[in-house]
Protein backbone atom coordinates (compact mmCIF):
# COMPACT_ATOMS: atom_id res chain seq x y z
CA UNK A 1 0.00 0.00 0.00
CA UNK A 2 1.47 3.37 -1.02
CA UNK A 3 1.94 6.22 1.46
CA UNK A 4 -0.17 9.34 1.07
CA UNK A 5 1.85 12.46 0.33
CA UNK A 6 0.62 15.99 0.92
CA UNK A 7 1.83 19.11 -0.86
CA UNK A 8 4.95 20.70 0.65
CA UNK A 9 8.69 20.07 1.00
CA UNK A 10 9.71 16.43 0.62
CA UNK A 11 13.15 15.05 1.43
CA UNK A 12 14.45 13.18 -1.63
CA UNK A 13 17.85 11.71 -0.83
CA UNK A 14 20.20 14.60 -0.06
CA UNK A 15 18.23 17.47 -1.57
CA UNK A 16 14.67 18.68 -0.76
CA UNK A 17 12.02 18.82 -3.46
CA UNK A 18 8.40 19.91 -3.67
CA UNK A 19 5.44 17.53 -4.05
CA UNK A 20 2.71 18.81 -6.37
CA UNK A 21 -0.83 17.79 -7.29
CA UNK A 22 -1.30 16.03 -10.61
CA UNK A 23 -4.39 16.91 -12.65
CA UNK A 24 -5.86 13.90 -14.47
CA UNK A 25 -9.03 15.47 -16.03
CA UNK A 26 -10.95 12.40 -14.95
CA UNK A 27 -14.67 11.80 -14.47
CA UNK A 28 -14.70 9.94 -11.19
CA UNK A 29 -17.97 8.04 -11.58
CA UNK A 30 -19.04 5.85 -14.48
CA UNK A 31 -22.11 4.05 -15.77
CA UNK A 32 -22.61 0.89 -17.77
CA UNK A 33 -25.95 0.67 -19.57
CA UNK A 34 -27.50 -1.77 -22.00
CA UNK A 35 -30.08 0.26 -23.90
CA UNK A 36 -32.87 -1.25 -25.97
CA UNK A 37 -33.44 1.53 -28.49
CA UNK A 38 -36.87 1.72 -30.14
CA UNK A 39 -38.16 3.89 -33.01
CA UNK A 40 -34.70 4.86 -34.17
CA UNK A 41 -35.01 6.85 -37.40
CA UNK A 42 -33.16 5.63 -40.52
CA UNK A 43 -31.62 8.21 -42.90
CA UNK A 44 -31.03 6.37 -46.21
CA UNK A 45 -28.48 7.05 -48.91
CA UNK A 46 -29.84 8.40 -52.21
CA UNK A 47 -29.96 4.98 -53.94
CA UNK A 48 -31.40 3.34 -50.80
CA UNK A 49 -34.25 5.87 -50.79
CA UNK A 50 -35.21 4.89 -54.37
CA UNK A 51 -35.34 1.22 -53.36
CA UNK A 52 -37.37 1.94 -50.21
CA UNK A 53 -40.01 3.85 -52.20
CA UNK A 54 -41.00 0.62 -53.95
CA UNK A 55 -40.20 -1.84 -51.14
CA UNK A 56 -42.96 -4.19 -49.98
CA UNK A 57 -41.29 -5.16 -46.72
CA UNK A 58 -38.08 -4.62 -44.84
CA UNK A 59 -36.22 -6.67 -42.30
CA UNK A 60 -33.31 -6.19 -39.95
CA UNK A 61 -29.70 -6.31 -40.95
CA UNK A 62 -26.56 -4.95 -39.30
CA UNK A 63 -25.53 -1.82 -37.43
CA UNK A 64 -21.98 -0.50 -37.15
CA UNK A 65 -21.03 2.18 -34.59
CA UNK A 66 -19.09 4.88 -36.46
CA UNK A 67 -18.59 7.69 -33.94
CA UNK A 68 -19.75 9.08 -30.59
CA UNK A 69 -19.92 12.86 -30.14
CA UNK A 70 -19.49 13.80 -26.45
CA UNK A 71 -20.25 17.11 -24.73
CA UNK A 72 -19.49 17.80 -21.05
CA UNK A 73 -21.26 20.58 -19.08
CA UNK A 74 -21.47 21.28 -15.33
CA UNK A 75 -24.76 20.79 -13.46
CA UNK A 76 -25.69 24.21 -12.09
CA UNK A 77 -27.59 23.05 -9.00
CA UNK A 78 -25.17 20.30 -7.90
CA UNK A 79 -21.50 21.25 -7.69
CA UNK A 80 -19.04 18.63 -8.85
CA UNK A 81 -21.55 16.85 -11.13
CA UNK A 82 -21.54 17.06 -14.91
CA UNK A 83 -23.95 16.16 -17.69
CA UNK A 84 -22.42 14.01 -20.43
CA UNK A 85 -24.43 14.37 -23.65
CA UNK A 86 -23.64 11.68 -26.20
CA UNK A 87 -24.75 11.31 -29.80
CA UNK A 88 -24.11 7.88 -31.33
CA UNK A 89 -23.80 7.62 -35.13
CA UNK A 90 -24.53 4.18 -36.66
CA UNK A 91 -24.18 2.90 -40.23
CA UNK A 92 -27.20 0.60 -40.65
CA UNK A 93 -27.64 -1.98 -43.42
CA UNK A 94 -31.19 -3.34 -43.91
CA UNK A 95 -32.78 -5.89 -46.26
CA UNK A 96 -35.59 -4.60 -48.48
CA UNK A 97 -38.07 -6.88 -50.30
CA UNK A 98 -38.79 -5.46 -53.77
CA UNK A 99 -40.64 -8.37 -55.42
CA UNK A 100 -37.59 -10.38 -56.44
CA UNK A 101 -36.68 -13.63 -54.63
CA UNK A 102 -33.63 -12.01 -53.06
CA UNK A 103 -33.59 -9.09 -50.64
CA UNK A 104 -31.87 -5.88 -51.71
CA UNK A 105 -29.43 -4.37 -49.21
CA UNK A 106 -29.99 -0.70 -48.36
CA UNK A 107 -27.64 1.46 -46.31
CA UNK A 108 -28.15 4.55 -44.19
CA UNK A 109 -27.48 6.42 -40.98
CA UNK A 110 -29.18 6.18 -37.59
CA UNK A 111 -28.54 8.50 -34.64
CA UNK A 112 -29.16 7.93 -30.92
CA UNK A 113 -28.90 10.58 -28.17
CA UNK A 114 -28.20 9.78 -24.53
CA UNK A 115 -27.52 11.90 -21.43
CA UNK A 116 -25.99 10.85 -18.12
CA UNK A 117 -25.00 12.81 -15.01
CA UNK A 118 -21.68 11.81 -13.42
CA UNK A 119 -19.52 13.09 -10.59
CA UNK A 120 -16.43 14.85 -11.89
CA UNK A 121 -14.81 16.55 -8.89
CA UNK A 122 -15.20 19.92 -7.22
CA UNK A 123 -11.97 21.56 -8.27
CA UNK A 124 -12.54 25.17 -9.26
CA UNK A 125 -8.99 26.01 -10.32
CA UNK A 126 -8.31 27.16 -13.86
CA UNK A 127 -6.15 24.67 -15.71
CA UNK A 128 -3.61 25.49 -18.41
CA UNK A 129 -2.18 22.62 -20.42
CA UNK A 130 0.11 22.12 -23.39
CA UNK A 131 -2.95 21.12 -25.43
CA UNK A 132 -4.44 24.63 -25.30
CA UNK A 133 -3.80 26.47 -28.60
CA UNK A 134 -1.12 29.13 -28.18
CA UNK A 135 -2.41 32.70 -28.20
CA UNK A 136 -6.03 31.63 -27.60
CA UNK A 137 -7.36 33.10 -24.36
CA UNK A 138 -11.09 33.52 -24.94
CA UNK A 139 -13.61 32.80 -22.20
CA UNK A 140 -14.97 29.58 -23.74
CA UNK A 141 -11.51 28.04 -24.09
CA UNK A 142 -10.59 28.85 -20.49
CA UNK A 143 -13.88 27.41 -19.20
CA UNK A 144 -13.53 24.20 -21.24
CA UNK A 145 -10.01 23.66 -19.89
CA UNK A 146 -11.37 23.05 -16.37
CA UNK A 147 -13.99 20.49 -17.43
CA UNK A 148 -13.33 16.80 -16.80
CA UNK A 149 -12.69 14.49 -19.74
CA UNK A 150 -15.48 12.02 -20.53
CA UNK A 151 -14.66 8.72 -22.22
CA UNK A 152 -17.40 6.71 -23.95
CA UNK A 153 -16.92 2.99 -24.53
CA UNK A 154 -19.58 1.46 -26.77
CA UNK A 155 -20.06 -1.50 -29.11
CA UNK A 156 -22.05 -1.80 -32.32
CA UNK A 157 -25.71 -2.67 -31.63
CA UNK A 158 -27.79 -5.62 -32.84
CA UNK A 159 -30.73 -4.78 -35.14
CA UNK A 160 -33.81 -6.58 -33.79
CA UNK A 161 -36.73 -5.06 -35.71
CA UNK A 162 -37.50 -2.70 -38.61
CA UNK A 163 -40.63 -1.31 -40.28
CA UNK A 164 -41.60 0.96 -43.19
CA UNK A 165 -43.46 4.20 -42.45
CA UNK A 166 -45.44 6.49 -44.73
CA UNK A 167 -43.68 9.87 -44.67
CA UNK A 168 -46.88 11.68 -45.66
CA UNK A 169 -48.43 10.84 -42.28
CA UNK A 170 -47.75 13.14 -39.28
CA UNK A 171 -44.90 11.87 -37.13
CA UNK A 172 -44.24 12.26 -33.42
CA UNK A 173 -40.45 12.43 -33.79
CA UNK A 174 -38.30 14.80 -35.82
CA UNK A 175 -37.64 13.72 -39.39
CA UNK A 176 -34.38 15.53 -40.09
CA UNK A 177 -30.95 15.74 -38.55
CA UNK A 178 -29.11 19.06 -38.39
CA UNK A 179 -25.47 18.04 -38.57
CA UNK A 180 -23.40 14.96 -39.34
CA UNK A 181 -19.62 14.93 -38.68
CA UNK A 182 -17.55 14.80 -41.86
CA UNK A 183 -15.94 11.51 -40.84
CA UNK A 184 -19.35 9.87 -40.40
CA UNK A 185 -20.62 11.13 -43.78
CA UNK A 186 -17.41 9.84 -45.42
CA UNK A 187 -18.21 6.31 -44.19
CA UNK A 188 -20.98 6.08 -46.82
CA UNK A 189 -20.33 5.64 -50.53
CA UNK A 190 -23.24 7.97 -51.43
CA UNK A 191 -24.78 11.15 -49.99
CA UNK A 192 -27.31 10.65 -47.19
CA UNK A 193 -30.87 11.98 -47.31
CA UNK A 194 -31.03 13.78 -43.95
CA UNK A 195 -34.43 15.48 -44.38
CA UNK A 196 -37.19 12.85 -44.64
CA UNK A 197 -40.03 15.39 -44.46
CA UNK A 198 -39.73 16.26 -48.15
CA UNK A 199 -39.53 19.73 -49.64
Amino acid sequence: MTDRVSAGPVENGCRPCESVAIHTKKVYSSCRDKDCIEDLRFYPTTSAQEILLTAQAIKGGEADLLYVYTDVKPVNFNRGFYTIDMRFFYRVTLQAATGSPRYTLVEGLSVFDKRVILYGGEGGAKVFTSQMPSGVFDRDTLFAASLPTAVVEAVSPIVLDTRLLDCSQPMQTECSIAEVPAGVAAAFAEPLILNLCGS
